[in-house]
């Protein structure tokens, strides 16, 4: 068995069957073992889409993303979406094509030490020496990919190795799984005794908390805690215009768990701007360096830091029937959790259509069709996209604050949900960033639907400026009013479409799902900043 055999065979043992890639010289024996494995390769036009898809196919699926990259250029291309992926806690994992081993210090064709730059963005990276080493680097690699807090690995394969005999006929047996470490039983106490006399508790989860695998979960641990469990997946932290005005009621809570919930920049650091004044702080995480800053950031406020899966720690939690004031507390919550009343005037034209009446005919769209899927991508209309528009499923642009992977997502979650119904919403200058990647679309028959809402302008910088500058200082944010989106769907084998008010909207909608095909809408819109429900906290973010 050829070492790339090896790593393949490995790979579908596991459940694999696609992987995303852009092909190289020195991933072409992996690419040869896939064919034998029954592993379905999905081409892509830029090494960095293949990661991005990946990191979707691991949030839709709850499964491990795999994305394989050739050496040098081709792994260094992927190193933003590899950054999104961690920042998303998804379980991706990266392989690399690499110069020979028998080469190494002799100026090899795109040599470069690999493990150095991805190691500061993953979990785990390594590159094997030997052979021998294969298969237990990818185990290793797979299993931290998949272990709490989830996120991306990196394994980087000389070629030498992938061509060589490994002396196996048979793929090693499979590790045993190890069992979880026990649950500090005097730290479970002490959070089932916070949590029984708290009246206005809330549970901050982190971006994995917002998984489909995790719904089920998070909705029981509610029903048995009588606590609304949030995640928080979004850099605009409490800002973030899908969680309405909660950021202004936080301040009124008399207990914070945050289940797996980094304390960062998104929670104002732990401030009382943020938190409150009087709230007491729990932090439950499987990483100790993430207690360690909870306890540096909230130092007395601290009542508890507990290590461990959150949700593992929750469902484990005995505690008594919530208090009779905690029902009010609840329907607050929700009420503001479904806030988006405090909006100014819109903008929109009579040639343009606001960014909110975009997104009202969307959501009508997605309410009727089979199995949607949300995509929401870009600066200021990405929030517009997750304040109004919602879906069982949704993915959104994440933590990493990065723009551009949203055709990539879409094309990902369609091909792993055939029968879905695949809505993408970005600007156009998030657009420009992977819009080739509809030729992927219609090769792989993804049949996707892009609404891009078309403002001629980088607005989240516009606006930026605007309030930091003045307008006589606007400067690299115009986009041109001649590009056609639509027509590049066209030209490409999708099919395109062009709106300017809503009943031209709907009407391109119901066209592009009966079309069949990957499809592009491209609507006039009036540039207006992210709407805000909540002046709790000020950011600094520009996306």
């Amino acid at each position: 068995m050829l070492g790339s055999q090896l790593i393949i065979r490995t790979l579908h043992r596991l459940g694999v069957k696609t992987i995303f890639s852009l092909s190289g010289n020195q991933i072409m024996p992996l690419y040869d073992a896939c064919i034998d494995a029954g592993i379905r390769i999905i081409h892509v036009r830029h090494e960095a889409a293949a990661v991005f898809m990946a990191d979707a196919w691991a949030q839709i699926t709850g499964e491990l993303g795999v994305a394989m990259l050739t050496a040098a250029p081709g792994i260094t291309n992927g190193l933003a979406p590899l950054y999104s992926a961690s920042q998303a806690e998804s379980p991706v994992l990266l392989i690399s094509g690499d110069s020979s081993v028998g080469e190494d210090g002799s100026g090899a064709f795109q040599e470069l030490d690999q493990v150095a730059i991805t190691r500061p963005l993953t979990k785990l990276s390594l590159r094997p020496l030997t052979t021998q080493e294969l298969y237990p680097a990818l185990e290793s690699a797979v299993a931290q990919a998949l272990a709490p807090r989830r996120g991306p690995v990196h394994l980087a394969l000389p070629f030498d190795l992938m061509t060589a005999e490994t002396g196996l006929a048979e793929l090693p047996a499979l590790a045993q799984k190890h069992e979880p470490a026990a649950l500090d039983a005097a730290g479970m106490e002490r959070l089932a005794a916070l949590v029984n006399v708290a009246q206005r508790p809330l549970v901050l989860a982190g971006p994995a908390g917002a998984r489909p695998r995790m719904r089920t979960a998070r909705e029981m641990l509610e029903e048995k805690l009588g606590v609304r469990i949030i995640p928080m997946e979004s850099p605009r932290g409490l800002k973030d215009p899908s969680l309405g005005s909660l950021g202004g009621l936080i301040a009124q809570s008399d207990l914070i768990v945050l289940a797996g919930k980094c304390l960062d920049f998104t929670l104002g650091f732990g401030g009382t701007g943020a938190l409150g004044q009087t709230a007491r702080v729990v932090a439950i995480d499987p990483d100790p360096a993430m207690l360690e800053r909870a306890a540096r950031l909230l130092g007395d406020r601290l009542a508890l830091a507990l290590q461990g899966d959150p949700y593992a720690v929750l469902a484990a939690l005995r505690t008594a029937p919530a208090p009779a004031e905690r029902a009010p507390w609840r329907a607050q919550v929700d009420e503001a959790l479904r806030n988006r009343s405090t909006l100014g005037a819109s903008n929109a034209t009579a040639d343009a259509l606001g960014p909110r009446a975009l997104c009202v005919t969307v959501q009508a769209f997605l309410a009727s069709a089979p199995n949607p899927i949300l995509v929401c991508d870009g600066g200021e209309f990405g929030q517009w996209a997750q304040a109004y528009c919602q879906a069982p499923v949704r993915i959104i642009n994440g933590m990493s604050g990065a723009i551009g992977a949203g055709v990539c997502y879409a094309i990902a979650a369609k091909i792993a949900r055939p029968d879905a119904t695949v809505v993408v919403l970005m600007g156009d200058g998030t657009a420009g960033f992977h819009l080739m990647e509809l030729d992927t679309a219609v090769r792989e028959q993804a049949a996707i639907i892009a609404v891009i809402g078309n403002d001629l302008r980088w607005n989240a910088e516009h606006l930026i400026q605007m309030r930091t500058y003045g307008p006589q200082r606007l400067i690299g944010c115009k986009l041109a009013p001649t590009a056609r989106y639509h027509e590049v769907a066209a030209a490409l084998g999708g099919a395109g479409f062009a709106a300017r008010d809503s009943d031209s909207l709907a009407t391109a909608l119901n066209m592009a799902a009966h079309s069949g095909l990957p499809a592009c809408i491209n609507v006039s819109l009036a540039g207006e900043p992210a709407p805000v429900f909540s002046a709790s906290t000020q950011s600094a973010t520009g996306h």
